[in-house]
């Protein structure tokens, strides 16, 4: 039987998703938004990291094995989608800043 990672991407996600907040807020407040692809990165991201909170919570309620299996999935790929769009955020803050 695998282990249960729900509990965890359902922890990481609330946590990547407040730091997607805050660059959102960040870019918006400094008026930087329009300039780069960043705010639209992080926008999807913060999409992808409560979709991923959403289903690691509906897994860690379920009471099906199959179906707590499939929404763990979904959450895991769903996190792993955002993480790539912060990884591509930080590329571009990178960029911009050399």
């Amino acid at each position: 039987m695998m282990e249960k990672k729900s509990t965890h991407i359902l922890n990481a996600s609330s946590n990547l998703l407040g730091f997607s907040l805050v660059i959102i807020t960040s870019l918006k407040i400094t008026k930087m938004s329009h300039s780069t692809y960043l705010d639209e990165f992080a926008g999807i991201a913060c999409l992808f990291f409560a979709f991923s909170c959403f289903f690691s919570f509906m897994a860690i309620r379920s009471t099906r094995e199959k179906r707590i299996n499939r929404f763990e999935s979904i959450a895991d790929y769903l996190f792993l989608i955002a993480l790539f769009c912060i990884v591509l955020a930080v590329i571009i803050v990178t960029i911009k800043v050399i």
